[in-house]
C-alpha cells in the first residue's frame, strides 16, 4: 500500500472507538454484518429503464450471500420478456455482490437488481423477522394457481369510456353495465388452471366453462359488452 508524503511524516494516534456495524434484522436474528456471506433473506423490488417503457418486479430469496431463487416478472416491452429469461438464468448461483455488478440484459431488471440489493443489505426485507426465513420456492408462491403473473390492464379514453382487459382474476371476457352504462362486473377467464386442465386432455369448451366466473353485480347488468371489441 502507497502513502502520500504527508501521510507519511505524521505521527500516529490511536483510535479509541471500535463500533462495530449496527445489527440488521435478518430471518428472526439479530446480525452484524461484515461480509456477503452474512446475508440471508427474502424480498422484491421494482426496476425501470431510462424510458420507461417497461418495468421489472424482481423476487430474491438469498441464504449466506448466495442467491438461491430467482423469480423475474416483466411488463410493457416486448424485450424485456426476453431479458428475464436470461436474467432468471444469470441470478441463480450468484453472491449478492456478483449480482449487483452483473450485465442483467436490460436495464430495468438491473434497476430491479439495485433496489434489492439495498433493501437486503440494510435488513429490509420481508423476512427480517421470520425465523429461518422462506424455503426455496417461496417465491413462486406467489404467483398462486396455475404460475402466472398478477397482471392488470386497464384502458380509457374521454370519447368511449373505460375497458378492463385483464385484472388479478384473469382475463376479462365481458363488462357488465347497469342503466347509466357504467360498470358494475365482469366475467374472466382462469387462464392458469384453464390452460392446465387444457394440457391434461380435457375438453377445451367444458374447461373454459368451467373455469370462468363473475365478479360485482354482473347478473344485474342491463347490457354486457366485449371490451375488446365494443
Amino acid at each position: 500500500m502507497q502513502y502520500s508524503h504527508e501521510v507519511e511524516q505524521m505521527c500516529c494516534v490511536c483510535k479509541g472507538a471500535k463500533h462495530g456495524p449496527a445489527p440488521i434484522p435478518e430471518e428472526g436474528k439479530w446480525v452484524k454484518s461484515k461480509q456477503i456471506s452474512d446475508i440471508s433473506g427474502l424480498t422484491h423490488g421494482i426496476g425501470w429503464c431510462a424510458p420507461q417503457q417497461g418495468a421489472c418486479k424482481l423476487t430474491l430469496n438469498v441464504k449466506e450471500g448466495i442467491i438461491q431463487e430467482a423469480l423475474v416478472e416483466t411488463i410493457g416491452c416486448s424485450g424485456m420478456t426476453h431479458s428475464a429469461a436470461m436474467a432468471a438464468e444469470i441470478l441463480a448461483g450468484k453472491t449478492l455482490l456478483e449480482a449487483l455488478n452483473s450485465d442483467l440484459v436490460c436495464d430495468a431488471i438491473n434497476t430491479a437488481m439495485r433496489e434489492l440489493f439495498l433493501q437486503i443489505v440494510y435488513g429490509r426485507t420481508q423476512t427480517a423477522f421470520s425465523e429461518d426465513g422462506l424455503p426455496v420456492g417461496a417465491g413462486l408462491e406467489d404467483l398462486g394457481k396455475g404460475l402466472r403473473s398478477q397482471v392488470g390492464t386497464t384502458y380509457s379514453t374521454v370519447a368511449k369510456g373505460p375497458r378492463y382487459l385483464e385484472l388479478a382474476e384473469g382475463y376479462v371476457l365481458e363488462l357488465g353495465l347497469d342503466a347509466n352504462s357504467e360498470i358494475i362486473g365482469y366475467k374472466f377467464l382462469k387462464v392458469g388452471p384453464y390452460l392446465e386442465d387444457i394440457k391434461k386432455g380435457l375438453d377445451p369448451v367444458e374447461t373454459f366453462k368451467k373455469h370462468t366466473a363473475v365478479y360485482g353485480r354482473f347478473a344485474d347488468a342491463v347490457k354486457v359488452i366485449d371490451p375488446r371489441h365494443e
